[in-house]
């Protein structure tokens, strides 16, 4: 199960992935499925008894399940755990994450995983990178305010409320413009977010806490996992991480840290993913030459402070000279 846009490292490999793919574990899907059980039953009895737990373990509990349940829309996103998209639909439509409808989180990453036009400006939409006439465009306070969110405190708390506010400006725009598809995601969304509401208030938990001290922290950490996923290359097989983190990670990410495999292979289920960078580890850091972290501790030591720098996309800055040279 390597997906259609599948980018293997050779034939045998090719038939390594289609063998697991038939094996019983990948076919049944059981560790998915158990994985969304786990979170939603998680989510629910956090919430149904936080009174008894606690408020901050509760509160603890709750951003770890609401971080995760991000993870599985990623995977129900795949095509797992059933080959039916309105059946994997429904299993992540519930906005516990409060601010992104599925489907706009959805059409949005499917074309991300156009590798061809991964990192670039106006094609990726979850690039970090700008063209170099939108940087130039920008205004002092403007660089400044991107820069900060380059750093890695920056995209904890600053990041979060950047991309809510561009989400919801994405709301405005399909009510003010009538685009009837993206207003009938946005009202189904909003009905939904009513009864997860609904649901806080019978069990006392304040909406307001929820939304600062859950779901922001929820895509807070979220922004942990792509704080440098993708950098700028020549070769779109070399523009992904392979960061080796721990276990914990891990298993909040769904594997996502083995990046680079993910995106050859995006169709290989959560559990796969680990499994394959291991049995070719070493062809995966030549393959991606050697865009490999050892950690999200390292990009913790190396940018706490200071930015990243993913702000004018070299690509874009080669045609720009290309442009103004037959200007």
């Amino acid at each position: 199960m390597g997906g259609s846009n599948a980018a293997y490292l050779d034939a045998k490999q090719r038939e390594v992935v289609h063998q697991l793919n038939r094996s019983w574990l990948w076919r049944n899907e059981l560790p998915t499925w158990l994985l969304i059980v786990t979170v939603y039953s998680g989510w629910f009895l956090t919430l149904a008894n936080w009174k008894l737990l606690g408020l901050f373990p509760a509160t603890l509990l709750l951003i770890w399940f609401t971080t995760w349940y991000l993870s599985v829309q990623h995977e129900l996103i795949h095509g797992h755990p059933t080959r039916y998209p309105f059946v994997n639909h429904l299993l992540g439509i519930a906005p516990l994450a409060v601010w992104y409808p599925f489907a706009l989180y959805r059409d949005l990453h499917l074309v991300h995983h156009q590798n061809d036009a991964l990192t670039m400006p106006d094609e990726d939409p979850e690039t970090y990178y700008f063209s170099v006439r939108k940087w130039q465009g920008f205004s002092g306070w403007q660089r400044r305010l991107v820069r900060l969110r380059n750093t890695f405190i920056g995209r904890l708390l600053l990041a979060p409320a950047m991309d809510i506010l561009q989400t919801l400006a994405t709301m405005i725009c399909a009510f003010r413009e009538k685009k009837g598809a993206a207003m009938v995601m946005w009202i189904v969304h909003g009905v939904l977010l009513a009864g997860v509401f609904a649901l806080m208030a019978h069990y006392d938990f304040p909406i307001w806490y929820y939304l600062l001290a859950v779901s922001y922290p929820a895509l807070a950490l979220t922004k942990i996992r792509s704080f440098f996923e993708h950098r700028a290359a020549d070769d779109p097989l070399a523009r992904s991480v392979i960061n080796e983190a721990s276990l914990p990670w891990r298993l909040l990410f769904l594997n996502l840290n083995y990046h680079s495999v993910h995106h050859d292979l995006p169709g290989v289920p959560w559990y796969g993913l680990r499994k394959i960078y291991l049995l070719y580890k070493e062809d995966y850091q030549q393959r991606n030459q050697g865009f490999v972290v050892k950690g999200y501790g390292q990009w913790l030591r190396q940018f706490f402070v200071r930015s990243l720098d993913v702000e004018q996309h070299p690509s874009a800055a080669v045609e720009n000279r290309v442009i103004t040279q037959h200007e």
